[in-house]
């Protein structure tokens, strides 16, 4: 029989095996202006993995579309319902974000030309993908350990292979190179452990210690928070995102702070914790909340200085938001129950570069 180890143990595995083999089917259109033959070619249907970026895909996308292609020098990007996608953000978390009503296929509208520069950082395809895919490791690396030494000392040969093993959905290739970086599993169950019960289980075995413990557990997060309607009865009737001003991309590390005893710490608390402009009593101000937050509040090295939002923006307006509503919170396609334990999602429902991406639909009042 197995023991209760080896039980958790299938069942992560089980879980990354289900986040890497997740898929959001597409069908792709190429936008009117770009089409210069008759009759106008069909739409490309696929499957964009959940973990994957969308610049990934235009290699199959062009040759689907090469004979009705304008002449020229490509510039391509992505829409959908008008508003350009972010080609850095996960195919999935895009999805989760903006399909309030799961869209199956998500029809989205490819363009070769007319790149908007002013919304969009630019992007050289898939050099640009893996230099976002390093840096955010690197990033959630020094979140995690301290410091980012273990991805900057990687060989090439060992840089590739990681990018190769996350191009191609390799959950086996990836856990190769992917375990000599050291960063996890984070506390194991969502149990946080204090320094007298860890001495217990020193003294009654011989297993190493694990990342999280003898120091404070910090888990990567990044936030999509979108606002809707505060009347909407049912998420999916929510209108369209038309720009991303109404989403707040907020990169904000989970701390567990060791306390007596044992406490699972659930989603719904890690919720609180990392946005108190949406869970914060009447009586707090936007500048105590920001005053609070804004030590853990890292930005995004990958983005542009134009796209750059940290999270002090959407602080700033918390004597609007304090009362708004949680109407939905979506992790890798999942609706999470709010008293599951959050360190086993962040364990198990994490992207390859080690960050839990979560998007949480808000009602709000505006005054």
């Amino acid at each position: 029989m197995a023991s209760a180890h080896e039980e958790a143990a299938a069942w992560s595995e089980e879980a990354a095996r289900l986040v890497w083999g997740g898929a959001v089917p597409l069908q792709v259109h190429l936008h009117d202006a770009d089409v210069t033959a008759l009759p106008p070619p069909p739409p490309f249907l696929t499957l964009g993995p959940r973990i994957g970026y969308l610049p990934l895909l235009i290699p199959v996308i062009k040759a689907h579309f090469s004979n009705a292609l304008p002449p020229g020098v490509d510039t391509v990007w992505f829409e959908y319902k008008g508003l350009p996608l972010k080609w850095y953000v996960p195919i999935g978390v895009l999805f989760d974000l903006l399909c309030a009503d799961p869209e199956r296929p998500w029809n989205l509208i490819v363009h070769f030309r007319g790149y908007p520069s002013e919304i969009l950082s630019p992007c050289e395809g898939e050099d640009s993908v893996k230099w976002s895919y390093m840096n955010a490791l690197k990033e959630a690396t020094f979140i995690i350990t301290g410091n980012s030494k273990s991805v900057m000392n990687m060989s090439q040969a060992d840089q590739v292979a990681l990018w190769e093993s996350v191009m191609k959905g390799n959950l086996d290739g990836y856990k190769n190179i992917s375990i000599r970086l050291k960063l996890g599993p984070f506390e194991e169950d969502g149990l946080v452990r204090t320094a007298s019960m860890e001495r217990q289980r020193q003294q009654s075995s011989d297993e190493p210690e694990s990342p999280g413990i003898g120091k404070p557990c910090r888990v990567p997060v990044r936030l999509y928070v979108r606002g809707v309607q505060e009347d909407l009865e049912d998420i999916e009737d929510a209108m369209p995102a038309r720009d991303w001003e109404s989403v707040s991309y907020i990169n904000r590390p989970f701390e567990i702070r060791k306390v007596e005893g044992r406490s699972y710490i659930t989603m719904e608390h890690a919720l609180q914790t990392l946005l108190p402009e949406f869970f914060s009593s009447d009586t707090q101000t936007a500048e105590e909340l920001e005053s609070a937050a804004g030590d853990s509040d890292i930005m995004n090295p990958s983005r542009s200085s134009q796209e750059a939002e940290p999270a002090s923006a959407s602080l700033r307006e918390a004597d609007i938001t304090k009362k708004a509503k949680v109407k939905l919170v979506r992790v890798q396609g999942i609706e999470l129950d709010m008293d599951i334990p959050f360190l086993w999602v962040a364990n198990n429902l994490k992207n390859p570069e080690y960050y839990l991406h979560i998007c949480v639909y808000v009602a709000t009042r505006k005054q």
